[in-house]
This record gives C-alpha cells, structure tokens and sequence, in this order.
C-alpha cells in the first residue's frame, strides 16, 4: 500500500512539473548526427553546451538532440574517446529546429607514429563512450570488437562480456547466464523489441539463431532504468541492427572452412549495402547472411546410483520377490555412448528503412528475418542394468565394493527423418524468428516523443522426425577404474555384434511444432524539468503494452513392423567401428541402423501414443501492461542522478490437458492469475574528472515463470510411478539489485573498472519432488513420485566484477601494438526453502545456475597491415538441477575455451581472415554431485574457417 501512495504522489509531482514546463517562454532545439571519418555513425559522443550547463550524448544511430535552449548564439563542444574535440558555433532561432552534420577525425591522424599504435580501435572506442555516458550500468560491444573475435553467432559473442556464461549446444554458445542467473530470467531484445522465444518449455531466448555480422552493437544492461521492461533479473541484452549509413556502403564477406571431427567443410557469406538519398531524407540498408556447417559430437552418458538389490527368492505369505540388498559404493548402472552428426544452415535478412520528414519528426522501419536449419543423426547405444527381480545370485560380481559385472538391457537406437530435399534423412528443427519494428521520432514543442510498435514470431517445427530402436540382454562389464570415463561394455565382445540377437522394439515418428507471437508497443516523451533549483534536467514517461501467445502442438505415432523386421542384422547397417571418438579410442560405436533406410521406410497405420504428447501440450496467453515515470538531474557538474518508478501488470491464461493413465486425456484445465508488481529505482552517476566515473544504482526487477510450469497439467504415469503436476499459481521471482561500481577511461581508448552487486531474490522457482500419499493424490498413488514446480523462498548473490582493456602504447617498439582485454566476475551465492524428497530443507544449495568465477582475457597485436588476437573464456561450475537429495543433484562443469584468429589487410578495402575455435577440444560436461562423477561428456573437436572480407564506404 505505501509503495502505490508513493507511485500516486510521484505522478501527481511529475504532472505538475509538465504543466509548469509546458508553460515556459519559447525556445529553440538543436538535433544533429555525428559520424567518424568513414561516415560512421558515433555512438555516445558528448555534446556540451558549456554556458547553460547543457549536454547530451548520441544515440546507436549518431543521433542527438537538445530541447529549450534559449535563443542565440553558442560554441558546442564535441568530444568523443580516441577522436580530436570540436568546437561548432550554432544559432538557436525561437520555436524552430536547428539540425547539424558532424564529423570527427581520429587522433591517430595527427601522428604517424600513434597511428599505428591506435590502428583499430575505432570500434571499441565506440563501445567504450556509450558505456562511459550512459547514466546506469551497461556493458557495450560494437561490430567491430565482435569481428575481432571468432564469433560466428550473437551467442558467442556476448560470452565475452564481464559477469556472462552461456550454456552450449553442439558447442555452440545458445543460452545466456548473467551475473549467475538462468537463461530464463534474462532479457533479450532486437532494436528494444522483445525477441520471443522458440524454447517448447521456457523463455530461453536462442543466441546461437542470430548471426554476429547482422548486428551492429550489442548492449547489457546490468541495472535497469524505469523505461526498460523489468523483467530482467540478471540483465537486459539489446542487440542493435545497422542503419541506413550517410552515405553509399558496400560490405563482403566469403569463407570457408573445416570442421575436423567431421572433416566436412564450412560455408559462409555476408553482404551489406545502404545508401541514402541525395536529399539525405531517405535512408535504406539491406543486409543477408549465411552459414553452413557440416560438424557433429561425441557423447557419453552415465547414471551413477548408490544401491544395488538382486532375487532371492519369493514370498510365501503374499508371493512378492524377495530381494537382498548389497551395500556398494556409487558406480554407474546405466551407460550410453552418443554420435551427433549435424548440420546447421543459418538464413538471416534485414532490411532498415528511415526517412527524415523535416527537422522534427523521423520515421523508421526495421525488420529482421531468421531461418535455421538444424538436421540432425544420432547414433546410440545404451546399456541398462536389469531389474532387481531379474538378477539373481551368480548373474553379478562384486569388487571392491563396486559392481563390477551384472546384466543388462542393451539397446541400438538411430534418430533421422524422410528423405526428401528438406530432411535429407535426418532429423529436422526448422527454427525461425521474425521482427518487425514501425517507430518514429518526433518534437513537439519542448516535448521530445518516440514510439514503436512490433510484431515478432518465433516456431521451431519438427516434421517427421524418427527414431528405430531394437534391444537385447547380455551380461557388461562395467570399468570403474576412471569414474571422468565410465564405460559399460560386453563381457563376451561377440554380444556387442551380434545384431541377430537384437530384437525389434519400436520405430516411432514424431511431429512438433511450438510458435511464440508478440505484439509491443511503447511510447516515451521526454522534456526539460528542473526540479531542484537550478539544475539542467529531464523528466520522462511513457507506456508499453506486450501481449504474448505461446502455443505447443506435438504428436507420436508408432509402427508395428516385428513381423516385417524381427531383428536388427535384416535392417539396413551402418558401421561406425573406424570413426575415431573424442571421448576415447576405449569406446568402439560398432554397427548401427543405418539413417537413410530408415528414411527410406513407408510408415503408414501408425498408432498414436498419447503419452509422448498430451502433457507437452499447451497454450499460454500473457498480456502485459506497464508504465513509468522518472527524472534525470543533474545535481552539479560532476553528478547526476535519475529516479522513477515503473508498474508492471501482468494477466495469465493458461491452458493445459489434465492425464490419467498415461494415454487417457480426460479432458482440458484453463487458469488465469493477474498479479501486478511496482519497481522503483534510484542511479547516481559521479564522474570528477573526465576520465573517470562512479556509479551507484538500487533497482527492481521480476522474473515470470517458465510458461511449462504453468500449465494446470497433471498426468500421472502408472508404469513408472510417477506423477507430473503444473503450477499455475507459481509466483514471479523479483530481486532487488544494489550496484556500485568505478571506471577509469585511459585517454588512449581503454577501460579500467571494478565493482560489487548484491541481489535479494524472492520466490524463485524450482524443481519439487516427494513421495505421494494417497490421502494428496487420491487412492492407487500411494508411493509415487511426484514433480512438481514450487517458489522456494529466497536467495542472494554477491559478486564482484573487474574489466581492463587497453592498447599498451606505453611499452617500447612494436609492443606498443599489443593490446589486452581481461574480465572476472565473482559470484557467490544462497538459496533457502527447497525441500528435498522427504519434505526437509535443505541448507547445502547455491543458486541454480550461479558460476562462482567467470573469465574472459585476450592478447591481441595490430598494426596497418596484420593483427591476430589469442582468447580464452572460462566458467566455472555449478549446479544446475536439483535432485531429490545432494546425490542426485546435477552440475555443469566448469569450461576453459581457447580461440585464435587473424587478419591481413591485403589493400584499404580488402582483408583476409582466419579463425581456428575450441582448440584444447573442451567438452561440454555435466556431473553428479561430486566432479568425479560423469553424467555427460560431449566433445565437438576444433573448426577452422578463413575467407576474405571487402568493404567499400
């Protein structure tokens, strides 16, 4: 209640303080567009009015604008990182727009000798004045810092900002971890439009979807102001499209390349023109991107378990088997060895529009269009101990404690799809995302306003995906002897071969489909507001509405073809005995069922199996409305502070199928929740000298739910005793954020920084499992196991961050051209309220998701005519599912990536380009409770590619 007194209060100030703006005398505006030498567009230039005290900064476009300036004559002061200062005298005429075009020249120009020393900073000297001048804290890369790395997707290109990890797939960066938090609890917009997400159970925007050279700045944003969304609890990352450049632009890229565990080639090309026309009014910019990889994976699995049981005997008072139990240590009771072999074909266009009407009002269109093809083999074997009541004294052997022979089921299992032009017999995820974004830029009066509207879709289908799996039980050896490497393997090598004895099990095919739509719209309008006594600045407001439909539409089907292909040697075989595995030369693959015959089968008459489907299906709607208000003053010369407050409500219908038995739909369950949440937020910026800036910030944020574990599911699964529940009463998690941090800019284009942020997070979500009564669940599920999303109560986290970046001019000869970029974060942290499976807290958990120690260093040398740069990128480990109890618990490994790559500038246009990525073959790997224990390790191996690059502007 007091904290909507005080967003009543702040309104009615604001409003009076626009009527008393609204009603000052007239004055002038001054709007303008600086650019480099090259006709780039500057980001974050400062522009000063030093007489009034007035100033602003330049948007991702070079754009600034300054509103009621007095009428006359004035020296505006330019002056922008790396780049000589410039004094322009304007003429503000009353009630009228004056607009300027300025252009700036490097410093490196005026020295022969410092123009090789500062040879390619243009690009983070842009980054590093947005960031220097924003008021709050963010982390900025622009594309030139991007292609200074090997980075072929948005993904693995924000991994190497300050305080981010990403979680990989097939090795490549897909989800994004900010300051320790979950993919799902972080932001991603295009141009400040949401991008929706084609994840069938989360929000989890894809990074790996979008390609490096569509994108021209990326900008996190770690503490959030009132006119961004708020639901970024770890932060926001915009990604800035191109615009429409001042004049004619031409720019080219064609690779190729190796990925040596396939030793297949690699593809890709760019290509970017714009221009604007003669009047300069109307701006275009199209843009096209491909890449094509043939690559793969190699992949083993582990379950680890502390029990073993076998028969004895049966019962003679209820006949129930007997079963004694063996006291042993952990060891793996079931095993899988995987080969992934993949190809992804990344598609992306955009195409930018602006038109400058007159002085006063900007229009803009911008559009984006994603398209990946991601075809996909999966060659697997997994081994299975048997149940207790199927082994029996003699059928095993005990060493040392571990058991070391026992028997097991033993299955081949391909995955592929049809053949036809699309599938080519694999399986295919056609994932693809869309944005459209229609805005203008006006002033009205003393009133600056600016507005969006967009529509964005993101799907990913799934057609014909198949899978063919056969089975047989044989007695394994199972190798303890490295736990980092188990292996189950045959104890007679002729069972692994002897396809005869594998015996039909099933040949299913599959259809998914999950599509996400967003419609946004926002407006702001901003004008001049002193509020306290004579200091310059702003008051700004505005509103946004975002309504979201998410929608999961899969089905299965089985084929009954036992009597056609009894067993597996009257299939079509494929052997992958020679093919070298990065796990290890111990693990041998052997024969499969080979891909193209099984796209090659005429499935017809498939029966369906609900119980593959029916608890993934669901349709969510989620309307957002939010507005805000804040001020931005400057207190002095040297501080500044912005205050506000945003209001975010939130309206849910949920709609999922309520499951009995597995297969038996027994009908649809809809629910709706309506919550609203009020998130103020103070920043202080103080910068005593030029170089130097401090910053302080208390904000607000929220996180909504998973849209799976909203669903009013429930389907319970009598085969395997157990019963999944939705939640659609979860609660969104908020956090309230401190920041301070310090940032020294090194005259020669160069950051040093170091700061603290603590978190106090409130009703997280997490994964809930116990045991059933019947008295909860009704009679007949007594014992089973049950899943279910809940709020635990709360966490923290307390980290630390630090970044240094400079060219060492300083040092002697050609070391001058060396520059380093490093950055570490630390994060510690605490969650409270999980319960473990017999309903006790536990008091041993970190936050899911949260890496104690995060590194990002580089060593970069440049010079006119070469540079080369050699990366690392580290994460730490950490858990990442929360088991029943801390044996069960999962952790992501900690990952260390080394990459290299170079560049030759063969003339003024033309260069030459090489990448070498992953270098030390680092794994994706994942452990049960103690690192010792593999649950899974997949190895991807290194990739190659070169090309050339032409740019004419």
């Amino acid at each position: 209640m007091r904290k909507l007194c005080f967003v009543k209060r702040l309104f009615v100030t604001l409003f009076l303080t626009l009527i008393t703006c609204t009603a000052m005398a007239q004055k002038g505006s001054i709007t303008g567009t600086i650019v480099d030498e090259n006709n780039f567009y500057l980001t974050g230039a400062t522009v000063l009015i030093a007489s009034l005290n007035k100033g602003a900064t330049t948007d991702f476009d070079g754009k600034f604008s300054m509103l009621a300036i007095p009428a006359g004559t004035y020296q505006l002061q330019i002056s922008f990182l790396g780049y000589e200062d410039l004094e322009q005298e304007v003429t503000v005429l009353e009630n009228q727009t004056t607009t300027l075009a300025i252009a700036l020249q490097p410093k490196n120009l005026t020295l022969n000798e410092v123009e090789v020393v500062s040879y390619g900073l243009s690009g983070q000297a842009k980054a590093l004045n947005t960031q220097k001048n924003n008021i709050n804290i963010t982390n900025v890369v622009s594309t030139d810092q991007i292609g200074k790395f090997p980075d072929a997707n948005i993904g693995d290109a924000v991994k190497r900002i300050s305080g981010v990890t990403m979680q990989v797939d097939q090795g490549e960066a897909r989800n994004i971890i900010v300051r320790g938090l979950s993919p799902q609890l972080n932001s991603v917009t295009l141009n400040g439009s949401r991008i929706p997400s084609a994840e069938g159970d989360n929000r989890n925007v894809q990074m790996d979807l979008i390609p490096s050279d569509m994108i021209q700045t990326i900008e996190l944003t770690k503490a959030v102001t009132p006119d961004m969304d708020g639901d970024a609890l770890g932060g926001s990352v915009n990604l800035v499209t191109a615009t429409a450049p001042q004049q004619f632009r031409l720019s080219s890229t064609l690779g190729s390349g190796i990925s040596f565990i396939t030793n297949k080639r690699i593809l890709n090309g760019a290509l970017l023109i714009g221009d604007r026309t003669k009047d300069k009014k109307l701006g275009w910019m199209v843009a096209a991107s491909i890449n094509d990889t043939d690559f793969g994976s190699d992949n083993i699995e582990a379950e680890w378990t502390d029990e073993f049981e076998y028969y004895t005997g049966v019962d003679d008072v209820d006949g129930d088997p007997i079963l004694e139990e063996v006291a042993v240590n952990p060891y793996t009771n079931a095993f899988e060895t995987r080969k992934y072999l993949v190809q992804r074909v990344r598609r992306s266009f955009s195409a930018n529009l602006d038109y400058q009407i007159n002085p006063n009002h900007n229009l803009y269109l911008k559009s984006m269009y994603n398209w990946r093809d991601d075809r996909e083999n999966r060659y697997r074997t997994s081994y299975e101990m048997l149940d207790a009541e199927d082994i029996e004294a003699g059928d095993f052997t005990i060493t040392n404690g571990f058991p070391s022979r026992f028997p097991a089921e033993v299955a081949k299992e391909t995955k592929g799809g049809i053949d036809n032009n699309r599938n080519k017999n694999r399986r295919l995820e056609d994932q693809r995302m869309q944005n459209y974004s229609l805005g203008g830029k006006h002033f009205l009066g003393k009133v600056k306003a600016d507005w969006m509207v967009s529509y964005a879709k993101a799907s990913e289908e799934r057609k014909n995906e198949r899978y063919a799996k056969y089975e047989t039980e044989y007695t394994v050896i199972n190798d303890f002897s490295d736990s980092e490497f188990p292996m189950l393997s045959a104890e007679n090598p002729a069972d692994a071969t002897a396809f005869n004895a594998f015996e039909f099990d099933e040949i299913t095919e599959e259809y998914q489909y999950t599509e996400e739509e967003d419609v946004n719209f926002f407006t702001h309008f901003e004008l001049p507001a002193s509020l306290f006594g004579t200091a310059n600045g702003t008051l700004k407001f505005g509103a946004r509405g975002r309504f979201k439909n998410k929608s999961r539409d899969n089905n299965f089907f089985e084929y009954d073809l036992e009597s056609v292909y009894p067993t597996m040697d009257l299939t079509g075989l494929k052997d992958l005995s020679n093919d070298a595995f990065l796990a290890g030369d111990k693990y041998n693959l052997g024969g499969y069922i080979d891909a193209n015959w099984l796209g090659a089968l005429a499935l017809v008459n498939g029966e369906s199996v609900p119980s593959e489907f029916l608890r993934a299906n669901y349709n969510v709607s989620e309307n957002v409305w939010a507005g805000y208000v804040m001020t931005t003053q400057n207190l002095t010369d040297k501080l500044q502070t912005l205050i506000g407050v945003r209001v975010e409500a939130t309206q849910l219908k949920a709609t999922g199928n309520q499951i009995e038995d597995e297969d038996d739909l027994v009908g649809t369950v809809t629910k709706e929740n309506a919550y609203t949440n009020v998130l103020p937020g103070v920043h202080f910026k103080y910068a005593p000298n030029n170089n130097t800036v401090f910053r302080l910030a208390w904000t607000n944020t929220l996180a909504r739910p998973n849209y799976v574990d909203l669903i009013p599911t429930i389907d319970i699964v009598s085969g395997d005793e157990e019963i999944f529940i939705g939640n659609p009463d979860l609660k969104a998690t908020t956090s309230m954020n401190f920041d301070v941090i310090g940032e020294y800019y090194f005259k020669s284009v160069g950051l040093l920084s170091g700061g603290l942020f603590f978190k106090k997070i409130n009703d997280f979500v997490y994964q809930y499992q116990e045991e059933a009564s019947s008295d909860a669940l009704g009679t007949g599920t007594t014992g089973y196991r049950v899943y279910q999303p809940l709020n635990g109560d709360a966490a923290t986290i307390f980290g630390a961050e630090f970044a240094f970046q400079r060219q060492l001019d300083f040092l002697p000869g050609f070391a001058k051209n060396f520059s380093v970029y490093v950055n570490y974060t630390f994060l510690t942290s605490k969650a409270t309220g999980i319960r473990n499976e017999d309903g006790e807290e536990r008091d041993d958990l970190d936050l899911p998701n949260t890496a104690p120690n995060l590194l990002n260093a580089s060593l970069g040398y440049a010079n006119k005519y070469f540079n080369a740069r050699f990366s690392a990128n580290f994460s730490d480990a950490y858990i990442d599912e929360i088991g029943g109890n801390s044996f069960e618990d999962r952790y992501y490994d900690q990952q260390l990536f080394f990459d290299f790559n170079i560049g030759i500038n063969l003339s003024k246009k033309l260069s030459l380009y090489g990448e070498l990525k992953n270098i030390t073959n680092q794994p994706l790997r994942y452990f049960q409770s103690v690192r010792s224990r593999t649950q899974q390790a997949e190895f991807y191996g290194q990739r190659l590619t070169f090309g050339l690059k032409y740019d004419l502007y």
